[in-house]
């Protein structure tokens, strides 16, 4: 493993990348917001809502470089929530009522919208698997094309995409609805796992060098109070997060070039959380069990536990802590997250650490309760921390 502290860190076999990241999704624009409305109304045509999508991704891409970051996202513009895409690109996929993890016990006073409804109908598996068309390989195309067309002429910015772990959508499967199509959940997940394996082949021949898995749901596995949820399942909490990592493992693999994160996070909507505690749990069978070289882990607040977790993992994988939080407005200077970032050196390599916010300004299209100058402000003060402490 190698080191040059002006650019980065490199883990064996990945692109040596900036210790700034950003986790994936930014506020949507109001135009965009509207946009959709009239769209879902019939009042807009697809061609004329892509037009305001593409200056939407535009704005963000320049949001990003100039708050200083060289890892850039299109902040999920495109997307209804971080995990929609898949299957409204892929066959297989029906309505009916389902306990998605998403519909749980919400906390957090200051929040945007009424996570309170009641359930919908959503997508869940009723036949097989077939992608019909590319739910991030397009996207990140515009992207690509964008930040070369932005980024200074002599340092290009990286692109980063952002996909769903396959086993988020465990709870996609029903014992009533699903098993004409997949007998067993095992199988159904093993599709989920190629179908995100077809779309990684497109985004690799498009020249993507660094993808992101996005895990909420291994903070939720291991809480207790759902750990009924999931036992109800078939299978302990434990089973579903070692079968889950090894998921990630499968579709990880044999991508030479291409380096890959996990996201964990602990809940993000609409400035709302959906479990609290610290890491301990996840250290030996995901943090140490994923082939994932980068970790993206929430630590914003003390609900998020102490640095004490970093201890147990492996020294060849780079943790981008995520200290500037998403859900609520504060201002962290870069004093404030340097002095975390003291902590945290206590327990891990600080060459192999890396700052974030803590997770998107908006894992759904309702985005959380700050504003875009917050959003701002927290993007170049992630930015500036790397600044001084790696040069990059």
């Amino acid at each position: 493993m190698t080191k040059d502290n002006r650019q980065g860190t490199r883990v064996q076999g990945s692109a040596l990348l900036p210790h700034a990241d950003v986790v994936g999704s930014l506020l949507r624009p109001p135009e965009l917001l509207h946009a959709r409305v009239d769209l879902a109304g019939g009042d807009m045509s697809g061609v004329d809502l892509k037009r305001i999508e593409d200056k939407a991704v535009d704005d963000a891409v320049a949001l990003q470089l100039n708050a200083g970051l060289h890892i850039v996202t299109d902040g999920e513009m495109r997307r209804l929530s971080f995990q929609s895409a898949l299957p409204e690109s892929v066959e297989g996929f029906g309505l009916f009522d389902i306990n998605a993890f998403l519909w749980g016990d919400w906390y957090g006073d200051d929040h945007v919208g009424d996570l309170s409804m009641p359930r919908p109908s959503m997508l869940g598996v009723t036949g097989k698997l077939k992608r019909t068309k590319p739910f991030a390989a397009n996207d990140f195309a515009y992207l690509a094309n964008a930040v070369i067309n932005a980024s200074p002429a002599e340092q290009h910015a990286i692109s980063k995409v952002t996909l769903p772990s396959p086993s988020l959508f465990v709870n996609f499967w029903s014992q009533q609805h699903s098993t004409s199509a997949y007998p067993t959940i095992d199988a159904f997940l093993g599709d989920v796992a190629n179908v995100l394996r077809e779309e990684i082949a497109d985004l690799v021949a498009l020249g993507a060098t660094y993808i992101q898995l996005d895990a909420p749901h291994y903070p939720l596995l291991l809480d207790p109070a759902w750990a009924e949820f999931y036992a109800a399942q078939g299978q302990s909490a434990s089973d579903w997060v070692a079968q889950g990592v090894a998921l990630d493992n499968a579709v990880m693999a044999d991508w030479p070039g291409v380096t890959f994160a996990l996201h964990l996070c602990k809940g993000n909507q609409g400035s709302r959380w959906l479990t609290s505690g610290g890491y301990e749990r996840l250290v030996a069978p995901v943090l140490a069990a994923t082939s994932a070289e980068r970790l993206l882990l929430e630590y914003d607040d003390a609900r998020s536990g102490t640095f004490e977790a970093l201890r147990g993992v492996p020294e060849d994988k780079t943790v981008v802590l995520g200290l500037a939080t998403t859900k609520r407005g504060d201002r962290e200077s870069p004093t404030d997250l340097l002095r975390r970032f003291s902590d945290a050196a206590e327990c891990f390599p600080i060459d192999q650490l890396g700052v974030s916010p803590q997770c998107g300004f908006a894992t759904s299209i309702i985005g959380n309760n700050i504003t875009p100058a917050d959003q701002r402000r927290k993007l170049k003060a992630v930015a500036d921390v790397a600044e001084i402490l790696w040069g990059a």
